[in-house]
């Protein structure tokens, strides 16, 4: 992963916020360890810090041309697609970087270029000579990108904590805010970057600046459609997509690995990628997590029936991986609660985020980039909630039901109906955005309502906890 920071502002000299946005820049520091650079006018300043994966010496950033700069964060999985597709209409190429694929396909396409990218991105493009501002985020949200509206411009960042290093940008959280930490955590609404002068670009949004004002808008969302294929069909068409999501995921001119807890998901994308590493005459390496006596003390659940390590053992062996096994021990993961919490910059899942963190610690000393199975039970409803009535059917978040309990825990205690009141309107509005069919029965519905919220809502907090600590994590 990379990060990126910038600053625009049509009444002041940009050129001397040298300083400022050193320390954005600082703060973004381990998103992009390998290089970094900057590009400055009178009216923006642009920063970014790169882990470098793909084309080392023609990838450098900000990219310039045209009379655009770009400063970007992500992964194109169509790029070579994008490049042909460019070249036929006399598009020239310096190198086989996924920036400049994105750059040109701005020049090339303008605004309507994010249609066309598959893959997980966040970046913005500065035309100097318009003096306007485009920033994009892709379809599901898994790179990050704050803002900060400001008298004359704006200001955005990778990461809260980076903008936060802004003088401009004050660290100070509003009774709104503390209910969405307490009454919606770990999850956040959409959009929003709970400090009170933070928001955050939704997933499938992009939005242009100029002196005019600042204008946000929707390029993409969910819609219902017949499902028409046999149940032969659909697992073929499934499989199909999976394939070619993992081998386009697999491009790197940097060492890669891949995550594997033994589960469905890890699974299959770990046997993928072996049969790719095999003929190509490597091996793949595995990672998976354990803890020191889960063996004695591990009880099944609904979420995890089983313990991981014996299902490793086994897919490791049948796909012929090089497998590590990281054992964590909780007074580790005790310590390590308050440098992931910062990672994270707000609250989150406490444990799991620190094992996380510690984990991708001992990943990195040997590989940048690795590829997880996360967020599968989201999209192929592997939770619990998806099956059981009861839960499925619960009119709130179903990850967080115990919400008069949590408002009690505030400093100032907000009464049950309020705190009820206030997680209703943020469930609402999700649900709003649901498409459905005429022909949906009333489990089609839920269903399809449960999606979204999954989608919106617990899912964004699971990307956003593994983007931000698996450092260069495809």
């Amino acid at each position: 992963m990379c990060g990126i920071a910038g600053q625009i502002g049509f009444e002041q000299n940009m050129r001397q916020m040298s300083g400022v946005m050193a320390k954005m820049s600082a703060a973004l520091a381990p998103r992009g360890p390998d290089a970094s650079g900057i590009y400055n006018d009178d009216n923006a300043y642009l920063v970014h810090r790169r882990l470098i994966v793909i084309d080392p010496e023609n990838g450098a950033q900000p990219m310039s041309s045209g009379g655009c700069t770009l400063v970007y964060n992500g992964e194109l999985y169509n790029t070579e697609e994008l490049r042909q597709k460019m070249k036929m209409r006399g598009v020239e190429f310096t190198g086989h970087s996924d920036t400049e694929v994105v750059l040109k396909a701005f020049l090339t396409y303008g605004e309507d270029c994010v249609k066309l990218f598959n893959g997980i991105f966040a970046f913005a493009v500065w035309a100097s000579r318009k003096r306007k501002l485009f920033l994009a985020r892709d379809r599901i949200g898994v790179k990050p990108l704050f803002y900060s509206l400001t008298r004359d411009g704006i200001i955005f960042a990778s990461e809260i904590k980076a903008l936060l290093k802004h003088p401009s940008v004050k660290p100070v959280i509003t009774e709104d805010g503390v209910a969405e930490i307490m009454l919606i955590g770990p999850a956040k609404r959409v959009g929003s970057g709970v400090f009170r002068d933070i928001s955050e670009i939704p997933a499938a949004h992009c939005a242009v600046l100029t002196e005019e004002g600042f204008r946000l808008r929707s390029y993409w969302e969910l819609k219902a459609e017949p499902h028409t294929e046999n149940f032969t069909e659909t697992s073929a068409h499934v499989r199909e997509l999976i394939i070619d999501a993992v081998k386009r995921q697999l491009v790197s001119d940097v060492p890669l690995c891949c995550f594997l807890s033994g589960g469905l998901d890890s699974s299959v994308i770990s046997a993928i990628a072996a049969r790719e590493f095999e003929k190509r005459g490597e091996r793949l390496s595995t990672w998976s997590i354990d803890y020191k006596y889960n063996h004695q003390n591990f009880h099944a659940s609904s979420f995890q029936p089983d313990e991981d390590a014996p299902w490793v053992k086994r897919m490791a062996e049948f796909i012929g991986s090089d497998h590590t096994n990281v054992e964590l021990d909780t007074p580790a993961l005790a310590d390590a609660l308050e440098d992931s919490t910062r990672a994270r910059d707000l609250p989150g899942m406490a444990d799991v985020d620190s094992s996380l963190y510690l984990f991708c610690g001992k990943i990195k000393e040997r590989f940048p980039v690795a590829l997880s199975g996360e967020c599968a039970d989201e999209i192929f409803g592997g939770y619990p909630w998806y099956h059981r009535k009861e839960v499925l059917f619960y009119d709130g978040f179903p990850w967080s039901t115990a919400v008069p309990e949590r408002a009690a825990l505030m400093k100032r205690p907000v009464s049950a109906g309020d705190a009820e009141a206030y997680v209703r309107r943020s469930y609402d509005k999700c649900i709003a955005k649901t498409d459905y069919l005429d022909s949906d029965d009333e489990t089609a519905r839920r269903m399809r309502e449960m999606f979204l919220l999954n989608m919106d809502y617990f899912m964004a907090t699971l990307l956003d906890c593994r983007v931000k600590k698996k450092k260069g994590a495809a």
